[in-house]
């Protein structure tokens, strides 16, 4: 089942209320996005950390074949 853009949005806002949240559908299939997060809160994390806490606000929806969605491009970083 496809996942729209908007709900991955809201996903990640939820977790990161104040983030700047661009996500693009790469192929028009709902399976396939990139993101980008940038956010406070990521400011002295390592990149690792920075997406493992965007993962864990997907609640699921990556978890291996029972996901959702099947890739994520993500890009994160605290804001400049």
């Amino acid at each position: 089942m496809p996942v729209q853009a908007s709900e991955l949005e809201r996903l990640i806002k939820d977790a990161f209320p104040d983030a700047q949240v661009t996500i693009t559908d790469l192929a028009g299939d709902g399976n396939h996005y990139a993101a980008e997060v940038i956010d406070e809160s990521f400011r002295g994390q390592n990149r690792v950390q920075q997406q493992r806490a965007v993962y864990a606000a997907l609640k699921g929806k990556m978890d291996g074949a029972a996901g959702e969605l099947h890739a994520l491009a993500l890009t994160t970083k605290a804001p400049e």
